[in-house]
């Protein structure tokens, strides 16, 4: 299956370029680059199923495409900047600051530049510095600042009013404006006030402070020592100035440090400017993902957007977490815009990787901080509910949801979660957890399992028994007794939505549950992780929502809370099922040493039959340590009626315990670290 606007074979220049796809109404909604302009619109045109959900989208919305080949891959990346400033298409990252930072910045362009505060888009003719936390910190550096370089601060009103009047503000009484509004000094010598400023800002202190002091030594020396005083005090200014300014690499150091922290729909981006060696400003984005990205994507994406129209504050070393597949482009690009060299390179050790883990750590406070301020906030809530209501055809915005999801290990410990939420917040105290008995029990059985104990309960439940198909948070059912619950709460009232942690296939056993027990008052759905796609009983297309959409970020917090849920008790009860191995329990043989004994012998059997100095082969076991293992492994096997090597008239029941126990032990231990890694990924 493809596309009728596939460009002919062979029509498309293998040239470096950049490409537009455009929509039904000739809207350009999305813009790229490409080394190889046929190799990468190739890939767009390949089987539609293979594409991610989010890329298929895009080309299905297309209705042409259309190139222009450039000469290299580095005018590429200019034309495609130039191009998603222009169009800004729907289908690209759009970097968006997480919070509305605010500049020092200083107006080049006009006749007697001033230094003011400025938030928002950056213009021509100001240089900027920053970004900086707060606007009062701006405020308290330029106020020490002035002392030294007195600057024009006031706005072109108050200048104009000032020269008019022929009378200066009060700034200029105190020594802290020179006052060009009443010519006390000329346009050269307050631009070249101002220049001083930019250049101390820059990074360039030590020139700074070696002239005052200078001038203070000279003052002194002349028995001027109320200029000396006054030198002394703006000296005194600077360093207040500069203490302000962490101090975390040595003085030559100009550099960009870029952290990110992403998950599948949107990622963080932060930034800490270091210059000479201070970190001079900290700037951070949050981006939504319209297309599946990895580091390096995030990386070549932000580079372009961000560094199109910094010439000026482009560093001479940027640090980031991957490098992009077209670094060397993307260095060559800086280069020309920088004029001089930028290296691009990802940190390894010392004091740059331990700052980039500080600035990958902020990143992931600030995706953290995003999505709770998100969740938290009852504008975003509200407008959850009302758009999943819509876009499930509900009468009414669903106020109680339930949310269901099955996690086990190749059918054995096999466990459901109910998660609720109550008006967009979950409901922590009516959570529940299921266990499902029986073997190799498959994920679509265990979820009509689940739902239909639960939907049996659904009308109020009379006082008695403990209800088996129901348990509180952090509790499990075990023999068919509730264990540790002692509170005897049911289920609360009917949810108006049960979503299921899944597509089509789970949807489909959902609802044949419902249909069992003639459920018609409870609406059915599941969400697809690996598409975000929302599956409705019996459609044969899903329900798309929008990337950008507060249902589809409700519905997400639902899945994700019910996995977490329920992958917490598949753990705590595969543990507890797993065998402790005889090695645990011998004195002095650390975990390191344990994994050091199994990766040389293979096996608690075969770690039995070597005699100590094959013991002593492995590494970190001497000779008093291989003697207490022998020992002590001959001593269990023994109390066990185990083989313990030396003979080999083993009858069938001692062949079947304790070792072959320690050997499915062994095996049940590494097949439990690996389900571990995979439900931390």
């Amino acid at each position: 299956m493809s596309v009728d606007y596939r460009p002919a074979p062979g029509t498309i220049p293998t040239d470096p370029g950049v490409y537009r796809f455009r929509d039904r109404d000739g809207r350009v909604i999305y813009v790229g680059k490409a080394k190889n302009l046929r190799n990468r619109l190739n890939s767009y045109f390949a089987n539609l199923d293979s594409l991610h959900e989010r890329t298929r989208r895009m080309v299905t919305t297309a209705r042409s495409v259309e190139w222009t080949v450039v000469s290299t891959e580095v005018e590429a990346l200019q034309l495609e900047y130039t191009w998603i400033k222009h169009y800004d298409p729907r289908f690209n990252v759009v970097y968006r600051d997480d919070k509305s930072y605010p500049w020092l910045a200083v107006t080049l362009g006009e006749e007697y530049p001033r230094i003011q505060v400025m938030r928002g888009d950056r213009k021509k003719g100001v240089r900027y510095f920053g970004p900086y936390s707060h606007a009062w910190a701006i405020r308290d550096t330029v106020d020490s600042l002035l002392r030294v370089f007195p600057a024009r601060t006031c706005s072109p009103s108050e200048f104009k009013r000032a020269r008019r009047m022929g009378r200066p503000c009060l700034l200029a009484d105190i020594g802290k404006c020179a006052a060009p509004c009443v010519q006390r000094v000329s346009e050269a010598e307050h631009r070249a006030i101002v220049d001083d400023f930019c250049s101390f800002l820059g990074g360039n202190t030590s020139a700074v402070r070696k002239r005052l002091i200078a001038q203070m030594q000279e003052a002194s020396e002349n028995l001027e020592f109320e200029k000396a005083a006054r030198v002394r005090d703006d000296l005194a200014a600077l360093d207040k100035a500069l203490e302000k300014q962490v101090v975390v690499l040595s003085e030559d150091t100009d550099c960009d440090v870029v952290g990110v922290a992403d998950d599948d729909l949107q990622a963080a981006v932060q930034v800490f400017h270091v210059r000479n060696g201070r970190i001079r400003g900290q700037r951070g984005w949050i981006i939504d993902k319209p297309e599946p990205l990895g580091e390096a994507g995030i990386v070549e994406s932000f580079f372009s957007q961000f560094y199109a129209e910094a010439a000026h504050d482009l560093p001479r070393e940027i640090l980031v977490p991957a490098l992009p597949d077209d670094a060397e482009a993307l260095s060559s690009w800086l280069r020309e815009k920088r004029g001089a060299r930028v290296v691009l390179r990802v940190p390894q050790r010392g004091d740059k990787r331990s700052l980039a883990d500080t600035v990958r750590r902020n990143a992931e406070e600030a995706l953290q901080r995003h999505k709770l301020k998100r969740a938290s906030d009852l504008t975003s809530r509200s407008k959850a509910l009302e758009e999943l209501g819509e876009a499930l055809e509900m009468a009414e915005a669903p106020l109680r949801i339930e949310c269901y999801d099955v996690s086990q290990s190749h059918g054995s410990d096999v466990v459901a979660s109910m998660v609720v939420f109550e008006e967009g917040l979950p409901r922590k105290s009516e959570y529940r957890r299921f266990v499902i008995k029986g073997e190799r029990t498959d994920d679509l059985s265990a979820l009509q399992e689940t739902l239909r104990r639960r939907l049996k309960r659904l009308g109020d439940q009379p006082a008695g028994s403990p209800d088996e198909a129901s348990v509180e948070a952090g509790h499990v059912i075990e023999d068919g007794e509730l264990m540790e619950n002692t509170d005897k709460k049911r289920f609360a009232y009917p949810p108006q939505l049960i979503v299921v942690d899944g597509g089509a296939p789970q949807v489909a056993a959902a609802d044949a549950v419902f249909t069992e027990l003639g459920v018609d008052t409870v609406h059915l759905a599941g969400l697809a992780k690996r598409l975000e796609e929302v599956w409705l009983p019996g459609d044969d297309y899903p329900v798309i929502l929008s990337r950008s959409s507060e249902a589809l970020y409700l519905l997400q917090r639902l899945r994700d809370e019910a996995h977490r849920f329920a992958i917490s008790l598949h753990r705590s009860r595969r543990r507890k099922r797993m065998k402790t191995s005889a090695l645990d329990s011998v004195p002095g043989l650390g975990p390191s040493k344990r994994k050091a004994l199994l990766k040389r012998f293979g096996s608690v059997k075969q770690i039995r039959r070597a005699d100590v100095a094959q013991l002593q082969e492995v590494e970190g076991i001497g000779p008093r340590l291989a003697g207490t293992i022998a020992q002590h492994l001959a001593l269990e096997s023994t109390d066990n009626g185990a083989d313990d090597g030396r003979t080999g008239d083993t009858s069938a029941a001692n062949a079947a315990t304790p070792a072959n126990g320690e050997e499915h032990s062994l095996a049940e231990q590494l097949v439990e670290q690996e389900q571990d890694d995979q439900d931390s990924s």
